[in-house]
């Protein structure tokens, strides 16, 4: 199940003298076992896995895939992003 690295935002700063908005994507993190098929709720849980002499775990074997979204937002031709 992935789990949500950063929440999407948007603010705005004075940049050049203008105010340009800055945006900030939703990061969504899937962190996959690729022998077992567990499935990691964080990095940590990940680590601890692969750290444990228990567990046959080697970092080679964690498959991490993350998913961008960016919110729509109106631009127009005077638009600057930085």
């Amino acid at each position: 199940m992935p789990f949500i690295e950063q929440e999407a935002s948007l603010r705005y700063e004075i940049i050049n003298g203008q105010r340009v908005p800055v945006i900030t994507p939703k990061t969504e993190v899937t962190l996959k076992n690729l022998v077992t098929g567990q499935e990691y709720m964080s990095d940590a849980e990940a680590l601890a896995d692969i750290q444990n002499p228990s567990t046959p775990t080697k970092p080679e074997h964690v498959s991490r895939s993350v998913k961008i979204t960016v919110e729509d937002i109106k631009l127009g031709a005077d638009t600057n992003i930085f």
